[in-house]
């Protein structure tokens, strides 16, 4: 065996004799080599008035007693090695803005930065997707970890509770169950309740340390020691009073507004400032290079009603006699009531939209754009009443076909001929006369009338799709095409093959119509 190369004896690993990494000890294990990120204890300082305050805090310099808020200098005296750093807070809110966009794009449509360290996300119906809020958190702590953050979750049914029991919870993950929250922050500071300065300090001067110190005492005495604020924080968190969430946005949706000096209640004054309302917005998208996909016209009433109108388009558009024949359709849909004082007109959908070049020549003839025609019969007729029938890859004829936009291009049908119209459902025939195997039916009633064939073609087989069911592993299908007496065209099929009992039970169904 040594002759012919070959040795049975265990190979060394040859990663053993590899040098080690510059710096590190040739016997030290592999786990020891990761060191820390913060060789010496590092802080964050930013100027504040006339002294230097810090603003976060490594780990280290955290069990060292540095907390942030601390001056710099009270900082440098408790510990002498200490790396200061000067912060940077628009880069660091740039990363939060990321992060938020981010969180826009897969997690929730709703998201937004709280603080100058934290991100608050709506959940309403969203967590199912990812199996469930516990899931989710672990998810979304994977993700920060690849980044390089470490991150506290917590899940309440009031913003100000998750904000407090992510950052004084002491828990990793917390998800609350609703309406537990004035329970679950009881005892947490007051600095939980993201209470000013001020507040803090005259808290503790009375001897208030804890969030459930404040239940007991009466609304009036407690705005007149703590302030009103300290009250509606104390509201929010407990999910008394709702605290919205101004959700970021991807990107700025062209919105154009116009204040009326007198409200205004006629069709013809709304159509007047809805024209003029489409002039900005059209210059707005063509600065910008966009067209306009949906359209949201807005108007608010005297008592402060609001009402929305929304209409789309076909394909992108910054037409503005087309808009505003489009809006004037809808202008009855609006109720002014006692007056409309504000209109605006927003597109929360958009296209790029390049100018397009209109040819060499004027002789040159333009194909006419369906568009504008498209988007006139949506509004009188609705949005799903206009489409176009596209194929897709089945051998099965009703699921060969879908449902594709007015403006479609729909390609990939087969060659087999196929009938203008399917029924929704193939439909039974009785007392069927047809010579097996492959001979198309004699005589059939159908819906009750009695038909007489006078020329046939066919078979054309379809086998079932034997991967979606078992019921359709064996499944056979021969079509005809016949004509009778009367002229007309059927599409008709007999389950199985004629030969093998376990490809169908020789039934014959009506499933289209030629003509």
């Amino acid at each position: 065996m040594r002759e012919m190369g070959r040795r049975s004896e265990a190979a060394d690993n040859p990663f053993k004799a590899m040098p080690p990494d510059e710096g590190a000890r040739g016997d030290a294990p592999v786990a020891a080599a990761l060191i820390g990120t913060w060789a010496r204890p590092t802080i964050l300082v930013e100027r504040v008035g006339q002294r230097d305050v810090v603003t976060a805090a490594c780990p280290q310099a955290l069990d060292l007693g540095l907390r942030p808020g601390m001056a710099a200098a009270h900082a440098r005296a408790l510990v002498a090695e200490l790396d200061v750093r000067d912060a940077e807070p628009k880069n660091d809110r740039g990363v939060l803005d990321r992060l938020a966009l981010h969180a826009v794009g897969h997690w929730t449509p709703t998201a937004s930065v709280a603080g100058a360290d934290g991100l608050w996300l709506d959940l309403t119906g969203t967590t199912h997707l990812f199996g469930g809020e516990q899931r989710f958190c672990r998810r979304l702590l994977r993700f920060l970890h690849r980044l390089g953050f470490t991150a506290t979750i917590a899940i309440a049914g009031s913003p100000g509770a998750a904000h407090a029991l992510a950052r004084y919870g002491g828990e990793r993950v917390t998800i609350l169950p609703p309406g537990t929250e004035t329970q679950a922050i009881a005892d947490l500071p007051l600095a939980a309740l993201r209470l000013e300065p001020d507040a803090l300090a005259s808290a503790a001067r009375f001897g208030l340390e804890r969030v459930a110190d404040l239940y007991p005492i009466a609304r009036g005495p407690l705005a007149r020691r703590l302030g009103m604020k300290t009250v509606t924080r104390l509201d929010q968190a407990r999910g008394l009073v709702a605290e919205p969430i101004v959700p970021v946005m991807p990107f700025e949706v062209p919105r154009v507004e116009r204040r009326l000096l007198e409200p205004i209640g006629t069709a013809e004054t709304l159509t007047q400032v809805i024209g003029d309302l489409v002039d900005d917005l059209v210059c707005v998208l063509q600065a910008r290079g966009l067209g306009l996909r949906a359209a949201v016209l807005t108007c608010v009433r005297v008592d402060g009603v609001e009402q929305r109108i929304g209409l789309g388009a076909a394909k992108a558009t910054r037409e503005a006699k087309h808009l505003k024949r489009m809006l004037a359709m809808r202008v009855e849909r609006i109720e002014p009531d006692l007056g409309i004082e504000v209109m605006s007109l927003s597109a929360p959908r958009v296209e790029d939209l390049m100018p397009v070049s209109l040819g060499a020549g004027l002789a040159e003839p333009r194909v006419p754009d369906l568009a504008p025609l498209v988007d006139q019969l949506t509004v009188r007729a609705g949005d799903g009443a206009l489409f176009r029938i596209g194929a897709q890859e089945s051998d099965v004829p009703e699921r060969a076909t879908l449902r594709a936009a007015a403006l479609a291009c729909p390609a990939g049908w087969p060659k087999w001929k196929r009938p203008a119209r399917l029924l929704r459902r193939p439909e039974l025939l009785s007392s069927v006369v047809a010579l097996l195997p492959d001979h198309p039916p004699r005589r059939f009633v159908w819906r009750g009338q009695p038909y007489r064939v006078v020329a046939g073609d066919g078979p054309e087989r379809i086998h079932g799709e034997w991967w979606r069911t078992e019921r359709e592993m064996w499944a056979v299908r021969d079509y005809f095409r016949v004509e009778v007496e009367g002229g007309e065209r059927f599409w008709l099929f007999r389950r199985g093959d004629g030969v093998e009992g376990s490809t169908g039970d020789l039934s014959w169904y009506m499933h289209g119509l030629f003509g």
